[in-house]
């Protein structure tokens, strides 16, 4: 239950953050300074990065994961760093050399700008949807911890995400992030620690899944047969199949790599040395993090079961068993671990690191989209209809509030859904739509037509949308990728390579 000093605990760690965070964005002065920084040391690019990667899907979302899928949630994490390694040898230096101060300002200098303008839309679709996760999760995070409804509880996380970013940009989730970074290392590899002890080890874990899994309404709606079955779903990192696993840290890898807001924290650093080391920074510490969300996901998988478990057991005349406790759902996971299972004074300061992860992450999205907005869509527009008189920054900044009321608007309606599935759509969406146009551009110039570039994105994400809702085998991004991998080729051989920048 939620004590006084765990939402003092909350409300101190918070502050904490927003004043660290308003204190490093008073130098802010211009467009520029707000989104790319540009003086940045290596730990404020790692407090970056992991401002964003570290977010609702990486923390609650790996917990949820693992409550049903066991040590196979831990992909995301991994993924994620995997796409920071990535990220920091082969695409850094091409970056910063680049002049760019966008992806799509890279793509459309080799593709020109239809290229752009379509490209960020469908970009801003995956930046769009991770957006309204990372809403839904704050929301549960604040109704869980001042009980109140749906859509209150969604409209004050957006507002604490809208002043985080708008206090200072890419420096002030830098600053914060350094911080974040100290107190959720250190609270995750605490909290592994005491997991591990509450469980018993790995027998501990092993037998309380045995244990859980004795009612046979609980196995059979998790559609567990036998010991072995258990094994198999929570003892294996491939549990949800070996293309679908590797196709979700594909998703991830390519989606980091392909994503705006770290590029974003690539172009903050003040050398490229330093912003490749901040990104490999980060690759270190996140899996840990993950590691620990895992562990807890897969105790309360053992120690409780959801509300919806405890109706059909009651329907089916099971009682309760002794020492079980009932969370609403599994999203609930690590929240109620910390609450329960954890001393109030360090639970409230591990509530609080974990909402500001979802604030950070949420602003860092934001603000990626936001420049995306700002600079590759109404730019184009401004070129037909003339100037706007607001400055850019201004315009940043009225993008970021736009963004998140749609974010609250479509996180009221879709209230309920996976946070993890909207993470890695949102992720295969960014890279099915803007991976090989960037990769190309950077290693192959010249060498694909515009026009194949151009109808490879929107045919990508089409594919991908449609693998997805039809839930094709494997995961969704490999057909994404592979049509418009398909459609660059083909339409180059057909079209060749002589309209190069006259579109």
């Amino acid at each position: 239950m939620v004590s006084i000093v765990h939402l003092t605990g909350v409300l101190l760690t918070v502050a904490l953050l927003l004043i660290i965070s308003w204190l490093s964005g008073r130098n802010v002065k211009d467009e520029r300074a707000f989104t790319t920084g540009g003086t940045s040391g290596s730990w404020m690019v790692c407090g970056a990065f992991l401002t964003t990667l570290a977010g609702g899907q990486s923390t609650v979302g790996t917990a949820q994961l693992a409550f049903s899928y066991g040590l196979s949630a831990w992909w995301f994490t991994l993924g994620a760093a995997l796409g920071g390694v990535v990220l920091a040898i082969f695409y850094a230096g091409p970056l910063r050399r680049s002049g760019c101060s966008t992806l799509l300002e890279l793509v459309r200098k080799q593709y020109g700008r239809k290229v752009e303008t379509v490209g960020s839309l469908l970009f801003l679709l995956g930046i769009f949807i991770s957006i309204v996760a990372q809403v839904l999760t704050s929301g549960a995070m604040i109704g869980s911890l001042f009980n109140l409804s749906t859509l209150w509880s969604l409209i004050v996380g957006a507002v604490l995400i809208m002043l985080f970013v708008l206090s200072g940009g890419i420096r002030s989730a830098g600053a914060g992030g350094i911080v974040k970074l100290i107190m959720l290392y250190c609270g995750s590899v605490i909290t592994g620690i005491v997991v591990w002890r509450l469980a018993g080890g790995a027998d501990g874990f092993a037998s309380s899944l045995n244990q859980m899994f004795s009612s046979p309404t609980i196995a059979s709606a998790n559609d567990i047969a036998n010991a072995e079955e258990i094994h198999n779903r929570y003892g294996n990192l491939l549990a949800r199949g070996v293309m679908k696993d590797l196709g979700g840290c594909l998703s991830i890898v390519l989606g980091v790599v392909s994503t705006q807001t770290y590029a974003q924290c690539i172009w903050s650093g003040a050398t490229t040395a330093k912003a490749r080391r901040g990104a490999l920074y980060c690759a270190f510490f996140i899996p840990f993090i993950g590691a620990a969300c895992t562990l807890v996901g897969i105790y309360m998988r053992g120690h409780y079961i959801t509300a919806s478990e405890l109706a059909a057991m009651q329907q089916a005349g099971e009682a309760l068993p002794a020492g079980l406790g009932v969370i609403r759902d599994s999203s609930q996971a690590f929240p109620a671990f910390i609450i329960n299972h954890l001393p109030a004074w360090f639970g409230g300061l591990m509530l609080g690191t974990l909402l500001i992860n979802i604030l950070g992450c949420g602003s860092g999205l934001c603000l990626g989209g936001a420049t995306i907005l700002v600079r590759d869509v109404i730019a184009n527009a401004q070129r037909k209809l003339g100037n706007l008189t607001m400055s850019q920054l201004l315009q940043t900044r009225l993008s970021i509030v736009a963004l998140l009321a749609l974010g609250v608007a479509f996180a009221q309606a879709f209230h309920g859904s996976f946070i993890n599935d909207l993470g890695f759509l949102s992720l295969g969406l960014r890279a099915v739509a803007i991976v090989f146009p960037l990769s190309f551009a950077i290693w192959l110039p010249g060498r694909f037509s515009p026009r194949s570039v151009l109808l490879s994105m929107p045919v990508g994400t089409a594919v991908m949308l449609a693998a997805h809702f039809a839930h094709l085998p494997g995961d969704a991004v490999y057909y994404g990728l592979a049509a418009s991998l398909a459609t660059i080729m083909l339409m180059s051989r057909m079209t060749g390579a002589q309209e190069h920048r006259t579109m």
